[in-house]
């Protein structure tokens, strides 16, 4: 057995701590999003020093001092950027001012107000009903037994669809999450993947939530009109924002609205194999009733596509252990869907791994 050098087991103990407590990464970006410090940089111009920032953000005097511990952390995971500044120059604070934090392009991803502001994503993936399901998943392995559910089902007794239907402020959350992600995944479709929409004139976006990818197709392909199928509780009260837009309640199991193609964004990983070819025939039949031959248009992740980074990868990993907790569904590898394509009666398809994390794929009967 070969030896480990005391170089090497000191490294080993650097990365447990570094994973142990890595939680406190996700807690330090929830309570940036919630401070508001994204903004309030924004607000300085793009970046500022410790009191101007304290400032801005109105902190508690007794508070000021660990801003410095907060930012400088976040700055060395990449939220923010560090700039020192010349340190011979006195500040009330004692030396605060010689670092100035500021935006980078992940910190521009949180500023309220632009197109692809992603903080509500932050706050429903840091939020407490998804951090409790996460401490019972050591349980959840060690569970045998027919009916099976998931660690969220565990933790809460219910679905996170169960929730929504009931915690106004849950169903609140996932649905400015949902909208905030396709705001920012339409504008890269529109500018990355505008030809998926050639020759498609009606459109069914199967639970596409409040609209917002819906909307952002219609306002960019005006010969495009589209309809939004999703369960009742996530329609009702939804006010379509423009003419070429409409709404229905309804359960993407039972039926889907016809239409020249289907759109799903980030639906399937939601589910199981068996439950994906049951929607996926659904979305089949759908494309199938109209004059000429259809398509329908997935946007969800592709797990191991060659052109993607190491970090792409990881933050893929992150998504199927984050689906396998809430519904025991998964991120697939481009084997999986063809498998699932072939029994749901397609053809052939197209992937294009454009979108970062996620790829567009256009399904063919």
């Amino acid at each position: 057995m070969a030896t480990t050098s005391s170089a090497e087991l000191l490294q080993a103990e650097a990365e447990l701590v570094r994973h142990s407590l890595g939680y406190l990464k996700s807690m330090a970006l929830h309570s940036a999003v919630k401070l508001g410090i994204p903004d309030a940089l924004h607000r300085c111009g793009g970046a500022a020093s410790l009191p101007d920032l304290s400032s801005t953000l109105a902190l508690p005097c007794s508070k000021r001092p660990y801003l410095s511990r907060l930012m400088k952390m976040l700055a060395v995971e990449g939220i923010f950027t560090a700039v020192a500044v010349d340190v011979d120059v006195p500040t009330a604070s004692g030396g605060e001012g010689s670092v100035r934090y500021g935006l980078n392009p992940v910190s521009r991803l949180l500023v309220s107000g632009s197109g692809a502001c992603l903080s509500p994503c932050v706050l429903m993936g840091t939020s407490p009903l998804f951090l409790e399901a996460s401490l019972r998943l050591h349980q959840w392995f060690q569970r045998d037994g027919q009916g099976d559910q998931p660690a969220f089902a565990m933790a809460h007794g219910e679905s996170p669809y169960g929730a929504a239907g009931h915690d106004t402020e849950f169903n609140a959350l996932v649905n400015e999450a949902m909208g905030s992600d396709s705001r920012h995944m339409a504008e890269l479709v529109v500018r990355e993947c505008g030809e998926v929409f050639t020759g498609v004139t009606s459109l069914v976006g199967v639970g596409g939530g409040n609209g917002t990818m819906a909307t952002a197709i219609a306002k960019a392909f005006p010969h495009v009109k589209c309809s939004v199928l999703d369960l009742p509780h996530v329609v009702q009260g939804v006010v379509s924002t423009h003419e070429s837009v409409e709404f229905a309640a309804g359960d993407m199991m039972e039926y889907v609205p016809p239409a020249d193609a289907v759109l799903l964004k980030c639906v399937l990983h939601n589910w199981s194999d068996e439950d994906c070819v049951k929607i996926l025939t659904k979305c089949r039949e759908a494309i199938a009733q109209g004059a000429k031959a259809g398509k329908v248009i997935i946007i969800d992740a592709v797990v191991g596509s060659p052109s993607h980074s190491q970090q792409v990868l990881q933050a893929q990993v992150l998504m199927d252990m984050q689906m396998m907790m809430l519904f025991m569904s998964k991120e697939r590898e481009e084997l999986s869907w063809q498998k699932i394509f072939m029994e749901a009666g397609f053809s052939h398809y197209k992937i294009q791994p454009v979108l970062g994390m996620r790829s567009i794929i256009q399904l063919y009967p």
